[in-house]
């Protein structure tokens, strides 16, 4: 199984740090969670491994969703752009470095969708319009 770990920024739903990974273990987490910039609060859901991590700020792990819902947001728009993480889907990487590579062109596209978002709100912005032409 491979999981792909998010660190979500809850005001800008920027996505701060990401990694693919075999296994959720504390190295592979706190690794993913050094890369981000340094937050002012931390939150979770109740995974284990959380408990584990050095934040190096306030740390609170939830059984709710009330200060999660910016990374469950963002974890859904993966699903939904890339058909290869859809659930019950035939659709899936046949290599890690190919699904690397497309969650590493949807951060770039989203976090620019995002922030173009909280600049110009009336604006309409599709996140294909965030890809840059190849010519």
């Amino acid at each position: 199984m491979i999981y792909v770990l998010t660190i979500v920024d809850r005001d800008t739903r920027c996505v701060l740090s990401w990694d693919v990974v075999l296994e959720r273990t504390s190295e592979a987490m706190q690794a993913c969670l050094e890369r981000a910039p340094q937050a002012k609060q931390y939150y979770s859901d109740a995974f284990p491994v959380y408990d584990t991590l050095y934040y190096g700020a306030p740390y609170e792990m939830r059984t709710d969703k009330q200060e999660t819902y910016s990374v469950e947001a963002v974890n859904a728009d993966l699903r939904h752009y890339l058909k290869r993480l859809a659930r019950k889907s035939r659709c899936f990487s046949r290599r890690m470095q190919a699904l690397v590579k497309n969650i590493q062109l949807f951060v770039y596209c989203y976090n620019h969708r995002q922030l173009t978002k909280r600049l110009f709100p009336t604006y309409p912005s599709h996140l294909v319009d965030f890809v840059c032409p190849l010519s």
